[in-house]
């Protein structure tokens, strides 16, 4: 009888990686871990390898070559770092060394610099900024003052800084162990990812008490074989690249589900090609062979033509006939899943700081509760946690079961009790060392977000594509939408003619209909720019668009298509126009001045005013005249800018009708990529 590779490395008890490795040194002729050896070439292996297997396997001897080899390469490194440093210290020499924590007054300054505060300001006020001792200063005015002064001013690192920066930090690799895989179910709509999960669970569910799952987590563990799994109950691609849009690459290992009676669908096609995207292996799960009408050889030939290969037909794609009605297959296709997670050597850090994902999140009458995904580390009961704007300390946790817990390790899924809001799926957690720190971090936030009155994040789009090539960007990625097969194929036609040597246009994912929020979250997840032919946008996925800042260019004529891209290439497209706010400053006595006609004396309420800078009235909330700074006064001086705090004579540019009671708002106009 013939024999696997991965059967034979259960029976040497070895990773199939290494026996791969192994075989392909004695000159075996094996692929994969799916290669079938014959009888006589598994036996004289196993005789070869035996020994070889339990020689190596004494690592003592590994670990002390690892300890010299870097004992060797460390004063090598620390050489260069130290011409490094010694490069750099004529840029700074003769010159004393500050290091400021921002926010900072002008009254701090002065004495961290030892001089007169009053020096501060008359300096700043020959530059024509007026602040008071106490007022806040950027850091860029102190970096001028500064350099003024002979001093090099630094910016110390904030406390979000430093916690990021702890958390960055790669692990010691003597630290890390094999963790459980993390995996996610796609498919189309009613192929049974629901149903096959449910089966999975309840016939590997290791405790089994009376009452079974009290709770929902967005998660479940299963122990098959002796070793753990970690589903993610958020079936479907659009949940899947919607926590990639966040940030949380969280999933180690796809089950694409196909139902064998209906074949791949245009859901399936989409699963695909969000998983390619993100670059996660896909196991392939052939749902329904219970069912007369299954057909697993049409279901093979389909997946052929998306280039998954199954295994038995010469390719690398794991494919699987299962029944979640039966529960036939299902065995195989755990095997299988731990199989791909060996070849994926999964690994992580259970002493490092702890850091995961939040998967979901809810207010209870009990208060917030956060389930989440610890990717390192390990989650104690105590732990104060920073997930988003939100903070809190660790007062109960719980598992998928609902059974109460007091510590996670890496890939295990939790519900916690303690934070002070529900943060975002998607978002990312950290363990932060004092209740203090986290509040202020948290409080930063939250207050970043109300200035920055959620802004968009830039995506990509055409109009940086010659920026992104003369910075070493080799690829634009592209979701194409066309209304029938015939166009779409005439598109990729003209796409293929593009003369481009510098950069590769690849396609993500290509469909017929409409641009969905599906498109627009894959192109988020991906920075990619979607292109639409003779197609809409239905209104949710514009609204996600605008959100999330994605490019989306709707086209008539394909050869706009070519046109626009190769101007893109070229760095030839005229960008748009945008308002960027400045500052408000609030009239509260209006004065006539014979040259200057009406003078607005007026007090800034937030950031600051600048003479020729564009600028509209308002007055009960409506915009009564726009038009331009035309002049600036502090008291009877001309001055350039006035900053927020302060008081100032404002004139308007061919505008005489300003009353007490108007808001001012200052405005400068940025070239920003062109949205449709």
């Amino acid at each position: 009888m013939s024999i696997r590779v991965h059967q034979l490395a259960k029976e040497l008890n070895i990773p199939s990686a290494e026996l791969l490795a192994k075989l392909r040194a004695l000159k075996v002729d094996v692929k994969s871990h799916m290669s079938v050896l014959n009888d006589e070439v598994a036996r004289l292996i196993k005789e070869e390898l035996t020994a070889k297997i339990r020689k190596a396997a004494a690592p003592p001897k590994s670990k002390e070559a690892v300890r010299a080899k870097r004992g060797k390469e460390a004063p090598a490194a620390t050489a260069v770092l130290d011409k490094e440093t010694k490069a750099a210290e004529p840029a700074i020499k003769g010159r004393k060394k500050i290091q400021i924590k921002f926010p900072f007054n002008l009254k701090e300054l002065a004495v961290r610099l030892s001089i007169k505060p009053s020096e501060l300001i008359q300096n700043l006020i020959s530059e024509g900024i007026f602040v008071n001792i106490n007022q806040l200063i950027s850091q860029e005015t102190v970096k001028r003052i500064g350099d003024q002064l002979g001093y090099n001013i630094e910016r110390l690192p904030t406390e979000e800084e430093k916690v990021l920066e702890i958390h960055s930090q790669p692990s010691a690799i003597a630290k890390l162990q094999p963790r459980p895989p993390i995996v996610t179910l796609m498919g189309h709509v009613d192929h049974g990812k629901t149903s096959l999960l449910d089966a999975i669970r309840k016939s590997n569910i290791v405790d089994r008490e009376t009452g079974g799952i009290t709770q929902h987590i967005g998660a479940y563990e299963i122990k098959f074989q002796d070793k753990w799994v970690t589903f993610l109950d958020t079936p479907g691609h659009e949940a899947f690249t919607a926590m990639r849009a966040r940030g949380a690459n969280i999933t180690d290992i796809v089950v694409l589900v196909v139902a064998a009676d209906d074949g791949i669908m245009p859901q399936t096609i989409e699963a695909v090609d969000h998983a390619a995207a993100a670059k996660v292996p896909i196991v392939v799960a052939m749902n329904k062979i219970d069912k007369p009408q299954a057909n697993i050889d049409k279901v093979k030939r389909q997946l052929k033509e998306l280039n998954l290969i199954p295994e038995d037909w010469g390719g690398k794609t794991i494919a699987v006939g299962v029944s979640a009605k039966t529960g036939k297959g299902i065995d195989e296709l755990l095997e299988m899943i731990l199989l791909e997670s060996e070849m994926l050597e999964l690994k992580a850090d259970p002493t490092g700081p702890v850091r995961g994902v939040v998967l979901e999140s809810r207010i209870s009458k009990g208060g917030p509760r956060a389930s989440l995904l610890i990717q390192s580390g390990t989650l104690k009961m105590g732990d104060v946690i920073l997930a988003g704007e939100f903070w809190g300390k660790v007062k109960a946790m719980f598992n998928y079961r609902g059974k109460q817990i007091t510590k996670a390790e890496p890939a295990t899924p939790v519900e916690v009790l303690g934070l002070l809001g529900a943060p975002e799926a998607g978002e990312k957690f950290y363990a932060v060392g004092s209740e203090s720190t986290a509040k202020e971090i948290a409080e930063k936030r939250q207050l970043s977000l109300k200035e920055k009155g959620l802004q968009p994040p830039r995506k990509a789009s055409l109009e940086d594509l010659h920026q992104k090539i003369t910075q070493g960007e080799q690829e634009l990625r592209i979701v194409l939408k066309a209304d029938v097969q015939g166009s779409l194929g005439a598109v990729k036609s003209v796409l293929a003619k593009i003369p481009s040597q510098e950069i590769k246009l690849t396609i993500l994912h290509e469909g017929i209909g409409d641009v969905t929020e599906s498109d627009v979250m894959l192109a988020s997840a991906s920075d990619a720019v979607v292109f639409g032919f003779h197609v809409g946008i239905d209104s949710r996925a514009a609204a996600r668009a605008k959100v999330e800042g994605i490019d989306v260019r709707i086209y008539r004529i394909i050869y706009e298509i070519y046109e626009e891209i190769k101007k893109a290439l070229e760095g030839m497209l005229e960008p748009k126009l945008q308002e960027v706010f400045l500052g408000r400053a609030e009239v509260r006595q209006v004065f006539k001045v014979s040259k200057a006609g009406m003078i607005g004396g007026s007090f800034v309420v937030k950031g600051k005013i600048v003479r020729n800078a564009p600028c509209r009235v308002l007055r009960a909330n409506e915009v009564v005249h726009k038009g331009r700074i035309s002049s600036l006064k502090r008291f009877k001086d001309d001055v350039r800018e006035v900053e927020e705090g302060f008081e100032c004579g404002i004139g308007i540019d061919n505008f005489s009708g300003i009353q007490a009671g108007d808001l001012i708002e200052v405005y400068e106009i940025e070239e920003i990529a062109r949205k449709l």
